[in-house]
C-alpha cells in the first residue's frame, strides 16, 4: 500500500508502522530510491509505504520533520519517528537497515 500525504492529513494515514519515503521532484537519487523502496516494503507485511513530496505545499511538514535533504527515509510508529536514513542508500543497505530498525522496534513493543 502507498499513499501520498500533505500536511492536513498525514496523521491519519501515519498508523502502526510506516517507512515515510520523502523525495523531490527533480531529485535523480529520489526517483532511482523509490522503486526499490517500495519493492522491499511491499514484500512485508508489517509497515506501510507513505509518500511524501517535499515541495511549497509540505514545507511546514518539512520543517517539523527536521528534513534537510531528499530522499530521506523516516520510520514512524503511529506519529513517533523513531529512525531516519538521509540520502541514496544501495538496496543492499537499505534493506539491511529497514529490517534492523523495524525489528528493533517490534522488540521494543514486545510484538
Amino acid at each position: 500500500m502507498s499513499e501520498t500525504i500533505a500536511k492536513k492529513d498525514y496523521k491519519s494515514l501515519l498508523k502502526g508502522l510506516c517507512v515515510v519515503e520523502i523525495s523531490g521532484e527533480s531529485c535523480a537519487n529520489c526517483l532511482t530510491l523509490m522503486p526499490v523502496l517500495k519493492e522491499l516494503v511491499d514484500s512485508r507485511t508489517d509497515v506501510t509505504l507513505v509518500h511524501v513530496e517535499a515541495d511549497f505545499s509540505t514545507v511546514e511538514l518539512m520543517e517539523e520533520w527536521e528534513i534537510t535533504k531528499v530522499p530521506t527515509i523516516l520510520l514512524t510508529d503511529g506519529e513517533e519517528i523513531y529512525a531516519r536514513c538521509s540520502g541514496y542508500q544501495p538496496e543492499e543497505i537499505l534493506e539491511l537497515w529497514l529490517d534492523a530498525k523495524i525489528e528493533e522496534r517490534k522488540a521494543q513493543k514486545g510484538l
